[in-house]
């Protein structure tokens, strides 16, 4: 009898710590996310494409989204989570003083809304000079195989010094696009540690970004409607990163039927698709593409050869350079940047 008694109180015993434990999991709290904008700081004077960058947080760990707006404008969605990045073109707005709101979303619960404020103060916009320069470099891409290093980005700024100091290029006519707009440690191996423009040695005035196909092809589409307004307009443009080819095809790199390809960091850019976006370009312009079988884009295959596709850059007043032919690889260093260049 004692024993059934003692059997009895344990089942209830056993029967409501379940129950208490069913209780508990069911009332669990969600706790909000927490979000902060890391850069700019409040207050901070901001020109040309801006990169926001911060860090979000979840106890719960269940971070879905991370959202950014410009004064009361519409909410739009950040790049990353707990690392998060948002890019905005500040020439798209007023000189003076604009907020930034950022927000986290944890599938529940929004975070507290994060927010400073920013002084917008782009350089006069030099309309008696008619240059524009596009440098793009993509050295680090997740996927590849073989990095390029930091290297690529000092080539491009050691350029766009020269231009603007030797060639009268206004500093706020030239954009620099170098991988996904962070810079990595270990010369470009490592983890992004911060963006191109928290760097103190950055070229003031210049603009910095991603080196996506819709930054590229914005930009393009910026410098073409100001260049086009005059008839004495300059415009240089220069791409270098991981061209595409079979490397086992050594006489040809498998690209005699195939057209000349760049990568870019999230995307491929073929040689037709440049000539497209710069098809109604009216002016000087010199583009220099330094890539593995980047011939293509001149529309030579090997030596002056002509190449049985078309990229439809070259064209009147358009010098078109390529480091290598279509059917030949190219060489980088890591600190210097890619040889030809």
């Amino acid at each position: 009898m004692h024993r059934r008694n003692s059997l009895a109180v344990t089942l209830v015993f056993l029967l409501l710590i379940l129950s208490i434990s069913g209780c508990i999991e069911k009332g669990k709290i969600n706790h909000k996310p927490t979000l902060s904008i890391e850069y700019p700081l409040d207050g901070a004077e901001v020109y040309g494409i801006l990169i926001i960058r911060g860090t979000a947080d979840d106890l719960e760990g269940n971070l879905k989204l991370i959202q950014v707006k410009v004064d009361g404008g519409k909410w739009s969605s950040a790049i990353g989570l707990e690392n998060w990045s948002y890019q905005i073109d500040t020439e798209l707005l007023d000189d003076g003083y604009h907020e930034i709101y950022a927000r986290a979303w944890d599938g529940e619960l929004y975070s507290d809304i994060y927010g400073i404020k920013i002084l917008v103060r782009n350089a006069e916009r030099n309309e008696n000079i008619h240059k524009w320069a596009l440098f793009v470099a993509v050295a680090n891409r997740e996927d590849a195989e073989e990095k390029l290093g930091n290297g690529m980005l000092t080539l491009a700024e050691e350029m766009a010094k020269f231009f603007i100091e030797n060639l009268n290029y206004p500093a706020s006519h030239v954009t620099i696009l170098f991988d996904d707009g962070w810079i990595r440690s270990d010369n470009g191996e490592g983890e992004p540690i911060f963006t191109l423009q928290e760097r103190l040695n950055k070229i003031r005035y210049v603009s910095y970004g991603a080196s996506t196909k819709e930054n590229v092809e914005y930009v393009i589409n910026k410098i073409k409607e100001k260049a086009n307004q005059y008839d004495d307009s300059e415009v240089f443009i220069w791409l270098s990163g991981h061209g595409l080819g079979d490397a086992d095809k050594k006489f040809t790199g498998g690209k005699i039927l195939e057209h000349s390809q760049i990568a870019l960091w999230d995307e491929v850019l073929e040689d037709t698709e440049l000539g497209e976006m710069l098809s109604d370009l009216n002016a000087k312009t010199c583009i220099i593409i330094d890539a593995c079988y980047s011939g293509g884009f001149a529309n030579k295959a090997i030596l002056n050869f002509p190449t049985l596709t078309k990229s439809n850059l070259p064209a009147n007043n358009r010098i078109v350079i390529t480091g290598e032919s279509k059917f030949t690889v190219g060489y980088s260093s890591n600190i210097a940047g890619p040889l030809f260049t």
